[in-house]
């Protein structure tokens, strides 16, 4: 599977570099996130050709089930429990490893052992398969990484998760029986600890420096403001705060014609 590594960083100043640079770290992204679900469908289909492999399953408390930390993740128990990991795979690990290349790149194999090694120390027996403590662990990472960080792509990344499977905050506790909550409850948790310990592995996206931050309004080439400093919002200095605001000030709302210039422009009607 062909991660995508993280590339460096376009020139700020060149909108068209970055704006290739970001089209390309999608892509990259989605792909790796569809070769890792068609690896699991394709692993599927084996083993209706060769037969379950229910020996490489997560056996909780049981030295041979060791080798399921690995393998677990990889196996379902039927197509419907692979149907129902497929797109929030395919969602949450393009999130994961567009906005946030580098961190995810570690988020991953943590949420993955961690989760992993905690089932197998206190979960409940007999086996534990499926992928879902991989997604829990990349929705809490990618929601709570929005909280952290609060730039625009990590806030909108984080609400897009939250939207679309903010449900997982509830499937961490026992609800169902037969489902592997525990897998589902220690991803959490992994992936909460891996935006906790890379919140700040991947830099700052680009911004935007506006006029009025330059002194006195300087652009930056010893020539008057640009034609688009129009457009942009006014320095805070210069937004009135609500409880300092003089009792005469009114604000208006739009602005109409006044009738009475107008009639006295017009004179007296017939």
């Amino acid at each position: 599977m062909d991660l995508p590594q993280p590339a460096p960083p376009a020139d700020p100043a060149d909108p068209a570099a970055q704006a290739r640079a970001d089209r390309a770290r999608f892509v990259h992204a989605l792909l790796a996130s569809a070769a890792f679900v068609a690896l699991l469908w394709w692993i599927k289909l084996l083993e209706a050709w060769l037969g379950a492999f229910s020996a490489l399953a997560l056996r909780p408390g049981e030295a041979v089930g060791l080798v399921g930390i690995l393998t677990a993740p990889l196996l379902h128990g039927s197509v419907a429990h692979l149907t129902a990991n497929t797109l929030p795979l395919l969602v949450l690990g393009w999130l994961a490893l567009s906005v946030y290349p580098k961190a995810a790149l570690r988020a991953l194999p943590l949420i993955w052992l961690l989760s992993g090694a905690l089932v197998w120390w206190v979960g409940r027996p007999p086996a534990h398969l499926g992928a879902s403590g991989l997604t829990h662990g990349l929705m809490f990472f990618v929601f709570l990484l929005g909280l952290l960080r609060r730039d625009r792509p990590a806030i909108a990344a984080g609400m897009i998760a939250f939207f679309l499977y903010g449900g997982m905050l509830l499937t961490v506790l026992p609800r169902e029986p037969g489902v592997s909550w525990e897998y589902h409850l220690f991803g959490a948790l992994a992936g909460v600890l891996a935006a906790v310990l890379w919140r700040r592995l991947d830099p700052a996206p680009p911004r935007r420096r506006y006029s009025w931050e330059d002194e006195d309004g300087d652009t930056g080439d010893g020539g008057p403001p640009s034609e688009a400093s129009q457009y942009e919002p006014p320095p805070p200095r210069d937004v009135p705060v609500l409880w300092q605001r003089p009792p005469e000030s009114r604000g208006v709302v739009l602005r109409f014609p006044d009738r009475r210039a107008d009639g006295e422009s017009q004179g007296p009607g017939t």
